[in-house]
């Protein structure tokens, strides 16, 4: 009825609509402000004779109020259920924020319900005009309010620049609060930022709904029409125990050190309605101009943009003639490398490695997801650090070699590129992630079973059999750890980041290096020698064969090595306690206790009593019996069972394992030591 008799007073009187054009018990609309309007105004605020509503001025802490003088029924104590419940209600106001033309401004208006006119003692500030430190949280105030703040530091040491809609119940700590945005047409969480003290007005729209106790709040900038979605939806609030039966709706505002002039433009409200909307309202106030706008710095201003245009078109014609006449010129010896990309190309596909784009950092670089401009193939862009113990000529000879490794358990290594110091080596983009992922930060919960993980264990052994015996050349990954294993689409395992490989010919022993890999995975022998070996691959296969039975990581604390736990789990006869107890008992018996004695073999404190990685697949597909391990050494002290497993002490001294063999060195923090990365 209240909504029918708004639009009644239309059709009769369209001449006065920029008075208050209705109210009843129900609801209110005002579009634009005169001396008539039936406002109750305190502290600094005043009506303009261009029909806006001031609330606050450019003096510091000061307090503006402005609450329509006939309270409304906000309480249902008539009806049903038992225990009184908030009306609904909904507001449509149009605001005005006019900040200096140097400095942030401050500090910020609240759309309020409260339970009078008068707020005794309130302070301004972060404090709006309705609460002081005394009173502020306590449930006596009984006041609501949506704060549209433009200064940060609420109980903070400093104030900085804020822009921000905040939901306040009985006091300034806001229960949501949101950055001022607007949810662009055709989407539903895309976002679209805007200051509210910037742009010539703002809409706001505040609807609750008191069978549903939710809360929505809406708002736009001056230009743009009502947002489908709202920026605060659904916000789950009881007022019932908030409101009282009659409460006062209307605005607060104040300054602090910083100030800025806020106004109201129109304003409608209804309680169990809909506000109506606003057409006729005043223009929004002027922004203030910058007192240094003079004519003749309006002139300087014009000959230096002009200067600086011709500038930027003189540099932007230099660069593409620079281009043009050297762009990517190629050495001789790089014409004789195949799977060589263009740098244009990779540019574009990681759109100019955007931030966006990077899926990965690791020891030697950043990594971007990228599409392929040519052919629309997913790729993965790394971009590497240079090594200091090897000229380009030398690494690109090497990656080439590492580029004829084709086998579909192992990452390929596409092609690469070099412009300048930028070295861009290109994968196969794989679209689950790494196997440390999926095990320990899975999305959605998800959990490998059994099958899932038996298969992927066989996987990653036929990929370095065929990096160990079936390729041309010995090839030793040197850094084998479930973060170097990535799962496809298939659940299928590819050994990837061969940053840290060896090659040498068949036959022949590799030559001796600084240790490098990583702490957990790094086998004993390697820290007394530095000598790398398929058998040092083969140690940290027996880890990752450990990690994915248990799922746990080979150290998860000073006080937890994964290795010595599985070795006592087993001499006390309950090796099957190790299992993960996500597979919920889930597995084949046979196929878990080959893979436990498995891992204990293969990290054997003596290299020598570890199989090789062809007696690995003939165990794993159950081709050869795995031998009796029950004899097999792993005696000793606490401590010397500890680097016997093949764990290194961490000390704070020792924080580096690096290289000065292959690609590059690797400095690891101590995050990832603590982590086993």
């Amino acid at each position: 009825m209240a909504s029918q008799a708004l639009v009644l007073v239309f059709l009769l009187f369209p001449f006065s609509l920029h008075q208050v054009v209705a109210s009843s018990s129900n609801g209110l609309i005002f579009e634009g402000f005169d001396e008539n309007s039936d406002i109750s105004l305190e502290g600094s605020s005043i009506i303009k004779t261009s029909r806006l509503l001031k609330l606050t001025n450019r003096s510091t802490n000061i307090i503006g109020h402005a609450f329509y003088k006939t309270p409304f029924q906000m309480l249902n104590k008539t009806d049903p259920p038992l225990e009184p419940s908030a009306f609904s209600f909904s507001t449509y106001f149009v605001f005005s924020i006019v900040s200096p033309s140097s400095g942030s401004g401050g500090f910020g208006l609240a759309f309020t319900i409260a339970p009078s006119t008068q707020f005794p003692g309130a302070a301004a500030g972060h404090y709006l005009g309705l609460f002081n430190s005394t009173n502020d949280g306590n449930d006596t105030n009984n006041i609501f309010a949506v704060e549209f703040d433009t200064v940060n530091g609420y109980k903070g040491d400093s104030d900085t620049e804020g822009n921000h809609v905040g939901v306040n119940i009985n006091g300034m700590d806001s229960k949501i609060t949101e950055p001022a945005a607007y949810i662009k047409e055709g989407t539903e969480s895309v976002k679209e930022d805007f200051r509210m003290a910037k742009v010539d007005a703002v809409h706001a729209w505040i609807e609750y709904d008191g069978e549903k106790r939710t809360l929505d709040v809406t708002i736009a900038p001056w230009e743009l029409s009502r947002p489908s979605t709202p920026l605060i939806k659904n916000y789950n609030v009881d007022l019932s125990n908030v409101m009282k039966e009659n409460m006062y709706v209307g605005f607060s505002a104040s300054t602090g050190q910083e100030t800025s002039s806020h106004y109201l433009l129109g304003w409608s409200f209804a309680v169990n309605g809909v506000a109506m909307n606003l057409s006729n309202l005043p223009e929004p106030p002027p922004k203030e101009e910058d007192p240094s706008s003079f004519p003749w710095v309006n002139v300087v201003i014009g000959i230096l943009s002009a200067l600086t245009l011709s500038l930027l078109c003189l540099l932007i014609l230099l660069t593409c003639y620079k281009r043009y006449m050297d762009f990517e010129v190629l050495e001789d010896w790089e014409m004789d490398c195949p799977h060589r990309f263009r740098y244009k190309d990779l540019h574009l596909a990681t759109e100019g490695f955007k931030e966006s784009q990077l899926i990965g950092i690791g020891g030697f670089g950043a990594v971007y997801k990228g599409v392929l401009p040519t052919s629309g193939t997913e790729v993965a862009v790394k971009r590497i650090v240079r090594s200091p113990f090897h000229g380009m000529r030398e690494f690109a000879a090497e990656i080439e070699s590492l580029g004829r490794l084709r086998h579909k358990n192992l990452v390929n290594l596409q092609g690469w590129c070099k412009k300048k110091n930028d070295l861009l080596l290109v994968y196969d983009f794989i679209s689950n992630g790494s196997l440390d992922c999926v095990l320990y930060n899975p999305n959605n919960s998800f959990v490998l079973n059994w099958g899932q993980r038996f298969n992927i264990l066989k996987g990653i052994s036929a990929g370095l059999l065929y990096l160990h015996e079936e390729w041309e050349q010995v090839v030793i990954h040197r850094d084998v750890k479930t973060s170097n294993i990535l799962i496809d689409g298939n659940l299928n395992a590819r050994l990837g980041d061969f940053g840290l490989a060896r090659l040498y010919n068949h036959g022949q022993v590799s030559h001796t290096t600084r240790v490098v890999g990583t702490i957990g995975y790094i086998a004993p022998e390697l820290t007394r020698t530095g000598k790398a070996s398929t058998r040092t691959d083969v140690y940290a296969f027996g880890v990752v064969l450990l990690e994915v039975v248990t799922g746990k990581r080979p150290l998860d604390s000073d006080q937890f090595f994964l290795v010595e736990w599985a070795i006592e789990n087993y001499h006390l006869g309950q090796i099957l306690e190790v299992v993960d107890p996500k597979l919920n008992s889930v597995y084949d018996e046979e196929e878990v206790e080959l893979v436990l004695k498995l891992g204990l073999l293969c990290t054997q404190r003596r290299s020598d009593y570890r199989p090789t990685m062809k007696q690995v697949t003939r165990y794993l597909n159950f081709d050869d019996p795995l031998p009796d391990i029950g004899d097999l050494g792993y005696g000793g002290s606490n401590s010397s069972s500890r680097m016997n497993s093949g764990f290194l002490e961490v000390t704070p001294s020792l924080r580096t394992v690096e290289t000065s063999g292959y690609l590059s060195s690797i400095t690891m923090s101590t995050k990832s030591l603590d982590a086993g990365r």
